[in-house]
Parts: C-alpha cells; structure tokens; sequence
C-alpha cells in the first residue's frame, strides 16, 4: 500500500472541492466519511472518490506518482487543510506499506491524518455494459438549468424529486415537476454532430428514459461548469444505477423507481388567450411585487386589458400593504384575471434567455404556459394558476 506523489495544491483543492459533495454527511460506516485516494505511476495520475452509496464523483489529474497505492482520508479534514495551504505550492502524499498514517507535506510544514485501508471503501458501481449513449455536454447542461429547478424536494413524492431523462429518435427530453409545475426542455439531433454527439444524443441511440434524483444532477451539472468538455459524455444505465462518463470524471447515481407521470398530456393543445411581454421588464416587475407577495402568501395576481394593451399585476398582503404595477404586452384573446404563486413564475422565467416570452392560457383554473416567444418549442413551462378566493 505504499504510496507516495507530489501534485498541485490548486489541482487537489479543486478535485476535493467536486468530491466532497458526494460524501455522505451522516454516513451509515465511517469508511463513507473518507475520501477514496488512488496514484497510478503509469498513468501518472491522481484519482479522488467519493461515494455516499446513492451518488459517487470521481475525478482525477496529473501528478509526479513515485509509488502507486490507494488509501482512504477523512474527507473534511483533508479538504480544510488542503483549502488553507498555500495556492499552486506543491503537495506531497505519501503513506508507508502497510500503514494507515499518511503525511501531507507543503512548503510551510506537514500534517499526518489516519486513514482507512481502500478495500474498505465500497465499488463506484461502473456499469459498462453495451453501448452507451452519447451526450453532448452543452446540451446537458442546458437540459438541466432549464428542469432541475420544477422538481419537487418533498421525498414523500419520490419520483417527482427527480428529473426524466428521455432519448427518442437522437433527440433528448428533460422534464420536471414538482405537482404544481412543469418544465420540459426537448434538444433536437438538428445541432453540431462531431464526435458522434449530437444537439442531444447521438441519432443511432436507442429509445431510452430514465428518472434520475435531482440532487446527482445538480452535482452533474456542476462537474460540468466547472470543468467543461467538448468531449461526447456517455451514459451507461443498468439495474438501477446510471452513470455518466468523460474525460477524467465519472458521477454515478441510482435511478428512482416507480412510473414518471405522463406530463406531455398536461400541456393544453391550443389556447384562446396570449399575452407577449418583454422578459426582462416582467422578471424586473415581478420582483418588486413579490416584496409584497412574500408577506403574505406569494400570491400574485394578473389582469390583461386587450382595450389599452396592458397588463396589470398587483400584490396584496393583509394588514400590510399592496402594490400594482402594469406593463405594456401585446394581447390575444379576452380580457382575463388570473392569480399565481410568483416564485414559480420568476424561476421559470430566470431559466429562459429569450428577449420576449409568451404567457398562453385559456381560463383563470386551467394550466397557463409560458415559452419564449421565438422558441421553436424546445421549452415548455407549465405554472397552475392559484385559485382566487372572492
């Protein structure tokens, strides 16, 4: 088990930092409280893990190996300590055969940490079975800023806490909801198609869905701004796990059993009403009127006057005050007042990067849609109007 490696701080900082999110917080062994620490000679490569048993990160960078062995760390100690030496300074880690002390050196001392044998630590479960689907990253992340946001964080409402994955004819489909609203971003195979990846996903892919807990998404999306790629991501999926695999990084996650529900029969076929806005003046509105709408109950209401082309939103919180603002829009349809929870509305609309969105609806109770008003389609979000009590 001797192992000895001299790395960037900078490097082992920013490694730590993405694996730590998948160590447990109140792990089930004390194994799971560790960070998994592997240095191959041949490759000449450091590899961190980290595995709660439901999500695991592992990610790996240059650096001078002398020795090759694993062992595994207390993951918040080492991480505090490396975060507070000296930056791009170099790190020495070595660990004696046989020994469970290891000792990190930089150029202002050295500090040793018990750790535990690497047999301890559970397998990343790497399911590399058949043909994996190939991913375009942008695409990915794209497909998760637009949903992760919709899913629900009730776990009684388990498999609304995750996002659906679908693949269909090489394009790719988020979706999410969390009961009261719905996001759905669809990536045709119509974008760049080098390295075999697609808009989405590669044209050859097979149908495929999948309901993936929103917590390793929001993780993988992270991986993915931090350290992006142009390589094609595959996704490999089997018995309850998926994994995502590129470059020097891996994130594994379970799957969410049950049925997701069939959102596509939630979003109305044709609408009698359209109201256009500019986004950025409505997002700028409806903030200032959910001042107000947070004293009470983040309701807020809308009312359309096709006669003048405004619309008018208001606040009113009892035994505190209210507000009223209107803005200039474009209107189809009859006049038409409407109420709902604004913090759906201001995160769907944060999600959008449109200029000018499209709020589509037919009566004051039946689900409303908002789009970009050039989206060719790719983005749905579905808000439930809140009923208003007369």
């Amino acid at each position: 088990m001797a192992m000895k490696l001299v790395c960037s701080q900078t490097e082992l900082n920013g490694s730590l930092q993405l694996v730590s999110r998948a160590i447990a917080g109140r792990p089930t062994h004390p194994v799971l409280a560790n960070v998994l620490v592997t240095a191959d000679a041949a490759a000449g490569r450091l590899s961190l893990t980290g595995f709660d048993l439901s999500l695991g990160i592992q990610t790996s960078f240059p650096a001078q190996v002398e020795a090759s062995g694993a062992i595994t760390l207390p993951a918040k100690l080492l991480t505090d300590i490396v975060s507070r030496l000296p930056a791009d300074g170099p790190l020495t880690l070595s660990c004696p055969e046989g020994q469970e002390q290891t000792e990190l050196s930089a150029l202002t001392g050295s500090y040793q940490m018990r750790g535990m044998t690497a047999e301890d630590f559970p397998e990343l479960p790497l399911v590399q079975n058949g043909q994996p689907i190939l991913l375009s990253g942008k695409a990915l992340v794209e497909g998760l800023r637009s949903t992760l946001f919709a899913s629900s964080a009730d776990e009684a409402k388990q498999i609304l806490t995750g996002i659906h994955l679908k693949v269909e004819n090489g394009g790719l489909e988020f979706a999410a909801t969390d009961g009261h609203r719905l996001a759905v971003l669809r990536n045709s195979n119509s974008g760049n198609s080098s390295a075999n990846a697609s808009a989405g996903a590669d044209e050859g892919a097979e149908a495929f869905a999948v309901t993936v807990p929103a917590r390793s998404l929001r993780e993988l999306e992270r991986l993915l701004s931090a350290r992006p790629s142009d390589e094609s991501i595959s996704l490999f999926c089997d018995r309850g796990q998926v994994v995502f695999l590129w470059a020097d990084q891996v994130l594994t996650s379970r799957t969410l059993e049950g049925t997701y529900p069939n959102y596509g029969q939630l979003i109305p076929e044709s609408f009698s009403r359209s109201i256009l806005l500019e986004r950025k003046a409505l997002v700028a509105t409806l903030e200032r009127i959910a001042v107000l709408a947070d004293q009470h109950n983040n309701v807020v209401k809308l009312r359309s006057e096709p006669a003048s082309g405004l619309v008018y939103l208001s606040a009113d919180a009892q035994d505190v005050g209210s507000g009223s603002e209107s803005l200039a829009a474009e209107l189809e349809g009859d006049a038409i007042e409407l109420a709902f929870n604004v913090r759906y509305v201001l995160e769907g609309l944060k999600s959008m990067a449109d200029q000018r969105v499209q709020l589509r609806l037919n009566s004051a109770t039946s689900p409303a849609v908002i789009a970009g008003a050039e989206d060719d389609g790719r983005f749905t979000y579905l808000v439930m109007p809140v009923q208003i009590r007369t």
